[in-house]
């Protein structure tokens, strides 16, 4: 008996003081193949050094001494969904099994220097760990062509560099059937993202089956029955998601994108004017009603308790002021308030309103960056998005933002709905999102990023195949040390590799280059 250690040290946030230690017990052998982890592990050492594995015999089990025990429903099911996972073929009964009747166990300890009180606030993040820990263990194991199952001597000492690593999808544009949406979090799940950003309503149509106002979706939704999200959908997607380790992050964005919230709440938009005379057509919801912050105030209480992630996003992009402008009682209003003729004022007072209707309701809100742009007086713990600009202006945005105390996220060269011919995943993959004039402080303000796919030309009919594997080049630099990642050549064979993976495990990632996967048709 030989012993295989992998030690993981995951940190997030606060917690940079907890380890992982990973002891698999193998039957020894030598192969001069090694094999990659993606996104890369801060720290990876790999031996020619081969191990047999007998998915017979084969357990993952809790160390004696570890925090997290078997009845943790979060690892139990991890344990189950990853075996599965490391050893497919067996799992799906058509695997030969050449493997020895030794017995192999993975056993998790899970060491944390915290005092006791703190200890149940921190389980979460333990069983976060041991999750990620077991996608970069089922990333190593690999068959020969016999078909048995081995895995190189390791070691890695791994934590992600952001704590903020988001996808969006857009499920207004296009509406996305639920599979649809768990299939994106089992990859997101092998990509180590952490954070679903769902931009669930917009103009186009308004899918959320709102309990407190069901007009919404009964006259907002592209079809009132097919077409929605009830509240047992967006239960489904939340646990799914917290079984893998990601957070759901809603967005309501507004006072654009609102169309769709019209055609079931009177007046609640603007009414735009030709002249003196109504033109029959709307603008963004009307700020200068009290009616409109108590419907936004009654909404954003419903949406917090159905999606209990300490963040909610606020939008706040976008917003056209010619209606504004146009309606006769708007002007009066902006005369009142003393506003004159700045628009962007007016839109500073209903993202204020709002901010303070969620910061009453105990969430930290996250909003675009047209909401610090326009001077807006917003609260020290809001979160800014950077959404839009050239490198050069990127960059001076992220100074901007963060030399006023904001922390920020960074999406703008991660749109993923904008495509081109070749290997774009190479530009994403070069993004360096501390590259910006300013302090150490100011660089520690920038939380992480997202990857978005905007529903205008994508349904789920393409939705799998724009975002596999171009994400992963995101997830990766989201993850990894940027100055051990910095070349897209010697990425591209480890992405190549993960894009088979990916594809072996049913995500039909589209391809890099020419070529074919050792599997590529067993998940299709």
């Amino acid at each position: 008996m030989t012993s295989l250690n992998m030690a993981l040290k995951m940190f997030q946030a606060q917690i940079k003081l907890l380890r992982f230690l990973f002891l698999l017990i193998v039957i020894y052998g030598e192969v001069e193949h090694v094999y990659g982890v993606w996104p890369m592990p801060q720290q990876i050492t790999q031996s020619t050094e081969r191990y047999l594995l007998n998915p017979r015999v084969f357990a993952l089990s809790y160390a004696n001494d570890s925090m997290a025990q078997s009845g943790c429903s979060v690892l139990d099911v991890a344990f189950k969904r990853y075996f599965k996972l490391i050893f497919p073929d067996f799992a799906h009964g058509t695997g030969r099994d050449k493997s020895l009747r030794f017995g192999n166990t993975l056993r998790f300890y899970g060491e944390l220097y915290v005092a006791n009180i703190f200890r149940q606030k921190y389980l979460n993040s333990i069983s976060c760990s041991v999750k990620l820990g077991l996608e970069s263990f089922s990333q190593l194991v690999y068959q020969d062509d016999s078909s048995a199952y081995f895995v190189n001597k390791t070691e890695i000492e791994d934590y992600p560099r952001f704590q903020f690593r988001g996808l969006l999808l857009d499920t207004s544009r296009h509406y996305l059937p639920v599979n649809s949406i768990l299939s994106t979090l089992d990859a997101m799940a092998y990509s180590k993202f952490n954070v679903f950003h769902w931009h669930i309503v917009d103009d186009p149509s308004f899918p959320y089956q709102s309990s407190t106002y069901p007009d919404l979706s009964n006259k907002g939704a592209f079809h009132p029955m097919t077409h929605i999200y009830t509240q047992s959908d967006v239960r489904r997607v939340i646990a799914h998601a917290r079984l893998r380790g990601i957070r759901v992050l809603p967005e309501f964005d507004s006072p654009g994108h609102t169309l769709s919230w019209g055609k079931g709440q009177p007046d609640f938009l603007t009414p735009c004017y030709k002249g003196d005379v109504p033109s029959g057509s709307f603008g963004p919801l009307n700020p200068t009603l009290s009616s409109s912050y108590q419907f936004m105030s009654d909404l954003f209480k419903e949406v917090t308790s159905v999606f209990h992630d300490s963040h909610v996003h606020l939008g706040g992009d976008e917003v056209d002021f010619t209606c504004w402008k146009s309606n006769p009682k708007v002007q009066a209003f902006m005369a009142k308030m003393g506003f004159g003729s700045d628009y962007t004022k007016l839109e500073s007072y209903y993202m204020e309103n709002i901010l303070n209707i969620t910061a009453a309701l105990n969430k930290i809100s996250i909003v675009w960056q047209d909401v610090f742009d326009y001077h807006e007086h917003i609260p020290k713990d809001t979160v800014l998005e950077i959404w839009r600009g050239t490198p050069a202006e990127i960059r001076a945005e992220l100074g901007r933002i963060t030399l006023a105390g904001h922390r920020v996220l960074l999406s703008a060269p991660w749109y993923l709905n904008h495509i081109s011919y070749g290997q774009d995943w190479r530009n994403a993959y070069t993004v360096q999102p501390q590259n910006f004039s300013g302090t150490e402080q100011q660089k520690e303000l920038v939380i992480g990023g997202e990857v978005c796919m905007w529903g205008e030309y994508v349904d789920a009919t393409n939705l799998v195949s724009r975002l596999w594997p171009r994400a992963c080049a995101a997830a990766e630099r989201l993850w990894s040390n940027e100055k051990k990642t910095s070349s897209v050549e010697r990425a591209f064979p480890r992405l190549k590799d993960f894009r088979c993976t990916l594809v072996r495990r049913g995500i039909q990632a589209e391809p890099l280059f020419f070529g074919h996967c050792k599997h590529e048709y067993s998940g299709l």
